[in-house]
C-alpha cells in the first residue's frame, strides 16, 4: 500500500509542477488551483509514505520519477523535448532509483 501512496504523491507533484508554467506566475486561476492542490496531495501522501520507507529512499523515488514524468509532460504540453544528454541523465537517475529500491535495505518490501 505504501507504494500506491508514493505513486499518488508522484502524480500530484507532476500535475502541480506541470501546471506551474500554465499558471503564468499564479495569474491564471485554474492552473494555479492545480498547482496548490497537486502539491498539497503530493506532500500529504509523501508524508504518509515516510511511516514505512526511509526518507532518503522515498525522496529518491519521488523526485527521480517526478523528473522523468515532468519532462515527459513538458514535451507533450509545451513542446519542450529533451536532448540526448538530458535523456541519458534521466536514465542514470532511474538507474539510481532502481538500485536504491532493489538493493537497499532501507526500501520497504
Amino acid at each position: 500500500m505504501v507504494y500506491l501512496y508514493l505513486a499518488i504523491a508522484i502524480v500530484g507533484e507532476v500535475v502541480a509542477t506541470s501546471a506551474l508554467k500554465a499558471s503564468e506566475s499564479f495569474t491564471k486561476p485554474l492552473p494555479s488551483l492545480l498547482v496548490v492542490a497537486g502539491y498539497g496531495i503530493a506532500f500529504y501522501f509523501l508524508s504518509v509514505c515516510l511511516r514505512s520507507i526511509n526518507v532518503g529512499v522515498a525522496y529518491a523515488i519521488w523526485s527521480g520519477l517526478g523528473i522523468v514524468l515532468v519532462t515527459a509532460a513538458a514535451a507533450v504540453l509545451y513542446k519542450q523535448v529533451p536532448d540526448g544528454w538530458a535523456v541519458l541523465g534521466m536514465a542514470l537517475i532511474v538507474a539510481g532509483v532502481l538500485v536504491l529500491n532493489l538493493l537497499s535495505k532501507g526500501a520497504a518490501h
